[in-house]
């Protein structure tokens, strides 16, 4: 489920699930959580990434409507950019919702040239949480932002970069080279960096309004359609409600 290797300072955790193109589902959430725990003990930076042609799916919709699902991968989440040393996510091939919210929770990002991301979170009747949209925001701005969640379309690599949102083009060794030289420099200055980078303010609770809609989402039956759509391989038909 997990391949954990070291190289000197840095620590690359892999998720091995190929077989659900590296979809997140609660026992690999859970994984992935203790995995970055217990690298951030000894390494100087971690790094994340897939194996095979995909870096991640994101969520397994078999269990994507489960609370306890959503609160460990926020938790999950909550841990990778909590921790004190720097966290880079290798994206190869594609990231897919929550596999892009992983790569929102790491400091910095590499994407393979011929990858992409994307959050199809609106073509199948759910939704994202406040701290994915915000985040999101603050580090390609709001129009950018617009353009993957309310449109709800791909974003190449080439365009990922020029948003910002990957630091670099490049592959899983070009990440790994980058983690070597970052683990070089002076770990406490790189602490307090991260600390005030995140500080974002993307914890901030939910208003009213905005906790009712998220939730009027996830349990409405348009979530229910998508996810029949999904399993039917057939384009949904949403009514709003």
């Amino acid at each position: 489920m997990l391949g954990v290797s070291r190289d000197g300072d840095v620590v690359t955790i892999e998720l091995q699930r190929e077989e659900r193109r590296n979809a997140l589902n609660s026992d690999l959430v859970a994984a992935l959580r203790e995995a970055v725990l217990d690298a951030s003990q000894t390494a100087r930076v971690i790094v994340l990434t897939g194996r095979g042609p995909i870096f991640s799916a994101g969520a397994d919709l078999n269990g994507v409507y489960s609370d306890d699902f959503l609160n460990g991968l926020m938790d999950m989440l909550h841990t990778v950019e909590s921790i004190p040393v720097p966290v880079i996510s290798a994206i190869n091939g594609g990231a897919l919702g929550a596999g892009v919210q992983l790569a929102l929770a790491s400091d910095l990002r590499v994407i393979a040239p011929d990858a992409y991301v994307a959050i199809p979170a609106a073509k199948l009747g759910i939704t994202v949480d406040r701290w994915t949209v915000r985040r999101l925001v603050s580090l390609i701005g709001g129009g950018p932002a617009r353009t993957i969640l309310l449109g709800a379309e791909p974003v190449s690599a080439a365009d990922a970069y020029a948003f910002g949102f990957a630091n670099k083009l490049g592959t899983l060794a070009d990440a790994q080279a980058w983690a070597k030289s970052i683990a070089q420099l002076a770990p406490l200055s790189l602490r307090h960096m991260k600390l005030v980078f995140n500080d974002d303010g993307t914890r901030d609770p939910d208003t009213v309004q905005q906790r009712a809609a998220l939730e009027a989402a996830w349990t409405s039956a348009d979530a229910q359609e998508g996810r029949l759509a999904r399993q039917e391989k057939r384009p949904a038909k949403f009514v709003g409600r």
